[in-house]
């Protein structure tokens, strides 16, 4: 090698050197160098690991696959020999859908295809918590997880000879206010049940379609099932009031509604004539099912109970449908889900109106035709409902005052012969039959019947009977509030006890307390106006009187304050109508003048009077021969 080579050689590998010196990274490029480097290993380790995984995923699906298909193919014929025709329902997952208007937010299920719950959104439910202080929530109905809607559906080839629409899914269709849900079974069959909510009311169109189903369902079962169990809450914070007007009505054709008893367990088979229909009801609230044209049959069923129970009462109705084996059969039916508002379930007609437990005969009738119109009207005038009730008090005294005219007249004329009784009472000592023997001759004399001032109490007893049922029975007295009551269709609590006394509870009613002490007033002013001697042999008589009002505390101190508020406002007119009327409207005067015409007309023989007379007599003689024997 020359040195010119050599040269050129050691020139070449000094430019190398000096070109790799002003290309060398720097250290940070070093760093990120290497972290590119250790990532790429990682991603490559991760990418084995997955694809190891896959080959043992695949490995493991590929030995249990027979283990899996032969566990499906038993589900399947399981399912198959359960539901027949109605196995490709008989599978899905439950969804919850809404339809709603401004009253009333009802949701529906998927499974069964039946009403999940309905929220009144115009009313609340008034409950007491642990501390006695009242709490308000929202009112659902048909809200317990126990309930059933469901029809038995009978299909030869299923195992019980029939399926339980309750266990089908059904496929939903929102249009509008209408939902349909369908149970699709394939090759045109299907069953369908399709609400349509009243866009301004709380009742639905009720709609079920057995769509190619005549030849399906067993052809020897002329009726179709619907089970119907409903487990009614507990809404009203007087519990024990809301069980006793809690029932299932009903109404067959050509007939009254009825139902079962409130008081306990009770049944009631309606097969002798067809259904119109059938209402599950609470104190205020009730459930009805309406038939288009009529149900064939039904068994109704009501049962309380325990008080400590979280439900009210179940109530139970197995419905027959008559099925008319069409190939597309619709059953049309309506529902109510709502407030028991006398007007709004008389719009509905077949006398739905009598949901509401205003009583019956004769009670009844004065309460819806009488009492409810007055009130109505007096409501449509004022807002505040305890002026409302006294209104209303002062308009049925006025009614009966030509009664109460008359039974104070009787009185004053009793009162006018006070003297000579007591002159009786002095001469005959303590022969109390003969005192009252010879009373009776007084009153007999001067023409005066001691009975007088009882017949005309006895005929307002109807309407004092309509009252007790009208003020728990009306939805407008819920939860209105007057004075220190806040729901007067419950009890009024103005004390509360801390502890509780049978029969009493563990609260006083202010209502109920005033109302007993204006009858002990009241009470005590009649006794002075009037003769006391003939219960000189019932001593008992006159202590009764005054243990009367404070069995009535027992009694209505956890009643409808409604009621005893009326009660307190009737006794205070009631005192007022007795001072005006004896004070200044009867002339006792004239009376005196009456009962001597009366002295001086011919008797009459026979009549009451005679009878009781001679009844006395009689008891008198008894008495004395007894004493001579002795």
């Amino acid at each position: 090698m020359d040195r010119n080579t050599t040269i050129g050689i050691v020139l070449i590998f000094l430019l190398f050197y000096v070109w790799a010196k002003m290309n060398a990274p720097t250290p940070e490029e070093l760093d990120e160098m290497q972290r590119l480097k250790d990532s790429i290993a990682l991603a490559e380790a991760q990418m084995i690991d997955s694809i190891k995984s896959d080959e043992r995923s695949v490995t493991e699906t590929t030995k249990s696959e027979p283990d899996q298909i032969l566990a499906d193919s038993l589900q399947a014929m399981a399912i198959e020999s359960d539901f027949g025709v109605f196995a490709p329902a008989a599978v899905g997952t439950e969804e919850i859908l809404m339809l709603e208007n401004d009253l009333i937010k009802i949701s529906f299920s998927t499974k069964g295809g039946i009403i999940k719950s309905a929220l009144i959104k115009q009313y609340k439910k008034l409950i007491e918590n642990e501390d006695k202080q009242d709490v308000y929530k929202d009112l659902v109905l048909l809200g317990d997880e126990k309930n059933q809607f469901e029809y038995l559906l009978p299909v030869a080839n299923a195992a019980g000879g029939f399926v339980k629409s309750s266990d089908l899914y059904f496929s939903p269709h929102v249009s509008g206010n209408t939902l349909t849900l369908s149970a699709n079974l394939g090759g045109g069959k299907a069953l369908k049940q399709i609400y349509t909510l009243n866009p301004n009311g709380y009742d639905l169109d009720y709609e079920l379609v057995l769509q190619g189903l005549d030849r399906v369902l067993n052809p020897s079962q002329k009726t179709l099932k619907l089970n119907w169990i409903n487990y009614l809450d507990k809404i009203e914070k007087s519990t024990q009031y809301e069980k006793i007007n809690s029932t299932v009505y009903f109404k067959e054709i050509g007939e009254d509604p009825s139902y079962c008893s409130y008081n306990g367990d009770d049944q009631e088979i309606l097969n002798e004539k067809p259904v119109k229909w059938i209402s599950h009801s609470n104190q205020f609230f009730n459930t009805t099912i309406i038939a288009n044209e009529q149900f064939a049959s039904a068994a109704v069923e009501s049962e309380s109970l325990d008080d400590t129970h979280e439900n009210l009462k179940l109530l139970t109705s197995s419905i027959d449908i008559a099925l008319q084996g069409t190939s597309d059969e619709r059953i049309r039916m309506q529902m109510y889900i709502g407030p028991n508002e006398f007007d709004v379930l008389k719009s509905f007609g077949h006398d739905m109106e009598d949901i509401v437990p205003f009583g019956w005969s004769i009670f009844g009738s004065i309460n819806r035709w009488v009492i409810r119109p007055i009130f109505s009207f007096l409501s449509n005038l004022i807002g505040s409902k305890g002026i409302v009730i006294l209104l209303l008090t002062l308009i049925v005294k006025s009614l009966v005052y030509p009664l109460t005219y008359k039974m104070l007249y009787s009185q004053s004329k009793m009162g006018a012969l006070k003297p000579q009784l007591a002159k009786l009472k002095d001469k005959y000592k303590d022969d109390a039959q003969k005192v009252q023997m010879e009373t009776m001759k007084i009153y007999r004399e001067y023409g005066v019947n001691p009975a007088g001032g009882c017949f005309p109490m006895i005929l307002q007893m109807p309407i004092w009977f309509a009252l007790y049922r009208f003020f728990p029975a009306s939805i407008e007295f819920r939860q209105a509030s007057f004075l220190w009551a806040n729901d007067l269709s419950s009890y009024d609590v103005f004390f509360r006890l801390p502890f509780e006394i049978p029969f009493l509870g563990d609260h006083l009613s202010l209502f109920t307390f005033l109302w007993a002490v204006s009858m002990l007033v009241y009470t005590y002013y009649n006794s002075k106006m009037m003769d006391m001697s003939s219960m000189n042999a019932m001593p008992m008589m006159k202590y009764m009187q005054y243990l009367m009002p404070l069995m009535f505390v027992f009694f209505f101190n956890s009643y409808a304050s409604g009621l005893t508020c009326y009660l307190l406002f009737s006794n205070l007119l009631n005192i007022a109508q007795t001072l005006v009327t004896k004070n200044y409207l009867i002339d006792n005067e004239k009376i005196l003048l009456e009962l001597d015409a009366n002295k001086k007309k011919p008797k009459k023989k026979g009549g009451f009077q005679d009878r009781l007379q001679k009844a006395l007599q009689e008891q008198q003689r008894v008495a004395a021969e007894r004493a001579k024997k002795k």
